[in-house]
């Protein structure tokens, strides 16, 4: 018996960022996806220069279009609604057009002033690097950043805030020479978090710690190290802590050297913490480095329970799984040594429901959640429909139209039965001693999945459906456990066509 399967359509999803190039900008691909970078991690900026950051990029009538903000988590914002989007206003224009233009920051002397907050105003032009491989650096800039800064919390900064806008401002004058964000900053599970509050760390050339925020010092200090940073070796200071530690990733010391823009963990004495490294560069070179950690013990304790409890309910269903095609086996063995007809037909009905309900489970064990792939389970629900086929002598065509996508497992076990009796109902009945077809559509449409299964067999029985064991199953799983409508009925053009309405 052969399935045929429509493919899919495929999406295409566009960012706000993308969208706004699209119908504003005059942008190449490289400078998008380098102001991609920039946006995934310019949180961290915000957060250490106390201001709201705002990205310009450039229109096609020589104006310019917010496509970006920022807000600092560790000061009071300015926006309080989005700006994205909007225009740029005429009192920031010049500024922003000046540093576009000539590649130079621009600062108002005078406060600025934004739904009537005094705020301190600055333009930082943005350039990219050319490609990951060179360190050449494009000769205009791509777009601009504004830095807005709140006034009205004005006060003398400690030295906490001090170094804060030192690797702020260090971050932003990077921004402008095409070294920040990094290429080499890598993605997935190594970037993002930390951030500056969690604890923050600042090393020289030779990775000796000259400032360490006292949310730093307490994370390291938990892990173990004792005593002050300041003045020591962070890579040095984390050596002895470390050295009873058998496996140790191979990227921690280039990360505590502030060598590698990338981001570890590191373990001891029951504590985890989570650094990353951005390494600070001038002129080409490298003169310091950023070190950003936070403690996550409790996070990757959680971590590992979700693991574990995960692998034991796939282990759960795997051995259901096994256990349910033991009982298939042993009714298809029995059914076999049978010389009743009418319990030979008994027990391959119920070894086929028992090996529907095996589908499920086997595809739950080869899963990482509770959700079900139900296009593959009824794609091997049909291949139990064809040992019927081929039984009978016969030889039936399933077509298959739309998808049935993710469905829950309580949901799944029940349809996956189900439509493995109407499945077999239509060739076992509907197509008895003839060739035909089987069709089968899905498609979801108002919270509710609409499945249709027809064949150009012979049809009901005087219109009429019978009253059997396998239809009272059918009943019973889509109007009591699936809370769906079941409609049998036989088309002007022959055959019989099943329809069902499950809400989602």
């Amino acid at each position: 018996m052969g399935a045929s399967r429509l493919a899919p359509s495929k999406l295409e999803y566009v960012s706000s960022l993308s969208d706004l190039f699209k119908k504003h900008g005059k942008a190449s691909n490289a400078d998008i996806e380098w102001l991609h970078l920039l946006l995934s991690d310019w949180q961290l900026v915000a957060d250490l220069v106390f201001a709201d950051l705002v990205l310009w990029i450039p229109t096609s009538d020589g104006s310019f279009v917010a496509a970006g903000h920022a807000r600092p988590s560790s000061a009071a914002t300015i926006f309080f609604r989005d700006i994205s989007g909007e225009p740029i206003r005429k009192e920031w224009a010049g500024p922003v057009t000046k540093a576009f233009n000539s590649g130079l920051s621009q600062h108002l002397g005078a406060p600025d002033t934004y739904d009537g907050l005094l705020t301190r105003f600055s333009a930082i032009p943005i350039r990219r690097r050319v490609s990951i491989k060179s360190d050449e650096v494009v000769e205009s800039p791509i777009a601009v950043v504004t830095r807005h800064t709140n006034l009205a919390e004005a006060k003398a900064p400690n030295k906490l805030q001090l170094n804060y806008l030192s690797c702020g401002n260090y971050l932003l004058d990077m921004m402008a020479d095409g070294a920040y964000p990094d290429f080499a900053n890598q993605t997935g599970p190594r970037r993002g978090a930390p951030r500056a509050n969690d604890g923050l760390l600042r090393l020289d050339v030779d990775g000796v710690v000259e400032f360490a925020s006292p949310n730093g010092l307490s994370a390291f200090n938990r892990l173990g190290i004792k005593g002050e940073l300041e003045g020591q070796t962070l890579a040095a200071a984390a050596a002895p802590v470390l050295k009873s530690r058998m496996n140790i990733d191979e990227s921690l010391p280039l990360v505590l050297n502030g060598r590698a823009p990338w981001r570890t963990d590191m373990e001891s004495a029951n504590i985890t913490l989570t650094v990353r490294s951005i390494p600070l560069r001038q002129g080409g070179q490298r003169t310091g480095a950023i070190v950003l950690c936070r403690d996550v013990t409790e996070l990757r304790r959680q971590e590992r329970e979700l693991i574990t409890k995960d692998a034991t309910i796939r282990e759960i269903h795997h051995r259901v799984k096994n256990n349910l095609q033991t009982v298939a086996s042993l009714l298809r063995i029995q059914a076999r040594r049978s010389d009743s007809d009418e319990v030979k037909e008994s027990l391959n009905q119920a070894m086929r429901r028992v090996a529907a309900i095996a589908l499920v489970h086997d595809t739950l064990s080869e899963g990482l959640n509770q959700d079900v792939n139900f296009d593959e389970v009824f794609d091997r629900v049909l291949m139990l429909a064809s040992e019927v086929a081929s039984s009978m002598g016969t030889s039936v065509k399933t077509l298959i139209d739309g998808r049935f996508g993710a469905l829950k497992s309580d949901m799944a076990t029940p349809l996956a039965v189900a439509l493995t009796e109407i499945v077999t109902n239509a060739v076992e009945h509907g197509l008895a001693e003839r060739s035909g077809v089987v069709a089968i559509n899905a498609e979801r449409k108002q919270k509710q999945l609409l499945i249709t299964v027809s064949d150009n067999g012979k049809g009901l029985t005087d219109g009429k459906v019978g009253a059997g064991l396998g239809t009272q199953i059918i009943r019973t799983l889509i109007e009591g456990e699936l809370r769906g409508t079941i409609h049998w009925s036989s088309p002007h053009e022959g055959g019989t066509r099943v329809a069902i309405a499950l809400p989602l």
